[in-house]
């Protein structure tokens, strides 16, 4: 997706600018799942034609689409047309977190436009039987954890209880945005899902002031608790997996808390600081990097002021040592000409992961998938992994 990449099948909307294409990727790869709309996407992209990299233009672009597809929904609600009221409100929860996520430093604006996203998506969880969702708050070292429960579906999970997954976000990304990557699928074969709103994500780091931290397990031992905790729900097939930056978080998490069944890795992560100091590095000599957000994203989900302070608190951010512990499952996605993260990368750690049973995906050119977490083929992504999660979880 880079500059002259004129040989790049992905669907490129601004082939000079990797974020912007990413970021509209984002948005419609959930397309199948929360019924976004080509056309409402394609209108915005138009209209963005002409300012490509003003982020401000990019922002204002996507409110004014999320404010006219939440009042048509508002409309069709007041009629009683509750299912069409539920697709409006989903479509525009996502282009609103869509237009929020390159916004830096965050507005009073922007964080409003977040809240009301969050509170479209609830609304149209409650409108919505299939699959069931339930908006819920894992305790947490004296405060809690936003999270939707996303339940199976009881026709194909049968009477006793179901197996689950617990999926963290990742580095940008919210648990909202990571419903529309094919959970409802998930569900359909019978698995709940758990999505989380972690530490340095979504509402955690916007209105809780829960900043990321290196030690996954702190939150997901609990969350693993809260889950286990529910009736429906078999304490012994429940998973974990995250994408992106999460390619550090779920293994952690399953290397340190080894109640976990499995782990996936949607995309690999080896040493964050080592990725940061190098893309800093290149920054300051003027080099145009394959970014998903503005650089300055990620001193604010640390809770940090400045870039030293950053690589310092990313000091922790390394799997070697950690992931030789891992006994479960394991299964690692990466796409082959990834910008973000070598695969080389990838291969590291799963050469390192100490599980017998482990897979690593690589997602060629020519099958599709071959970008960063699979954002240019989401589906293919998916069905891999949620085939691969029900062998492993089935009873």
């Amino acid at each position: 997706m880079a500059s002259g990449k004129n040989d790049d099948p992905a669907f490129l909307y601004f082939p000079t600018n990797y974020r912007w294409s990413m970021g509209l990727l984002i948005c419609l790869s959930g397309a199948p799942w929360v019924g976004v709309e080509i056309d409402e996407v394609n209108r915005v992209g138009r209209a963005l034609a002409d300012q490509v990299g003003d982020d401000s233009a990019w922002f204002e672009a996507w409110a004014a689409m999320g404010d006219k597809i939440s009042a048509r929904g508002r409309q069709a609600l007041g009629a009683g047309h509750k299912l069409t009221a539920a697709s409006c409100f989903m479509r525009a929860c996502r282009y609103y977190q869509t237009g929020e996520r390159f916004i830096q430093p965050r507005s009073q604006r922007s964080m409003d436009l977040y809240a009301r996203s969050v509170s479209l998506f609830k609304e149209a969880a409650a409108l919505i039987h299939r699959p069931r969702i339930e908006p819920v708050e894992i305790p947490y070292e004296g405060k809690s954890l936003p999270g939707l429960l996303v339940h199976p579906d009881p026709e194909v999970a049968g009477k006793g209880p179901a197996p689950a997954m617990v999926f963290f976000d990742g580095f940008d990304v919210t648990k909202e945005l990571q419903y529309g990557y094919g959970i409802p699928d998930l569900a359909a074969r019978g698995i709940g899902c758990l999505i989380v709103d972690g530490p340095g994500n979504g509402e955690s780091v916007r209105f809780r002031n829960l900043p990321l931290i290196a030690e996954t397990e702190r939150y997901a031992t609990p969350v693993y608790d809260y889950l286990a905790s529910r009736q429906e729900f078999d304490p012994k097939r429940i998973g974990v997996m995250a994408l992106s930056l999460g390619g550090y978080y779920a293994p952690r998490a399953a290397s340190l808390e080894p109640r976990f069944a499995c782990c996936v890795a949607w995309g690999a992560q080896w040493d964050y600081h080592d990725i940061w100091a190098r893309r800093l590095e290149a920054l300051d000599s003027g080099k145009v990097l394959s970014l998903s957000v503005p650089p300055e994203h990620l001193q604010w989900v640390l809770g940090v002021g400045d870039r030293g302070a950053a690589l310092q608190k990313l000091e922790g951010f390394r799997l070697d040592g950690i992931v030789q512990k891992m006994q479960c499952p394991f299964l690692l996605l990466h796409g082959e000409g990834d910008e973000q993260i070598p695969l080389a990368l990838a291969e590291k750690l799963y050469a390192a992961v100490g599980s017998k049973q482990k897979e690593l995906k690589i997602f060629t050119r020519e099958e599709g998938g071959f970008h960063h977490c699979q954002v240019d083929n989401v589906t293919i992504g998916v069905h891999y992994m949620w085939d691969w999660i029900a062998d492993v979880l089935k009873p």
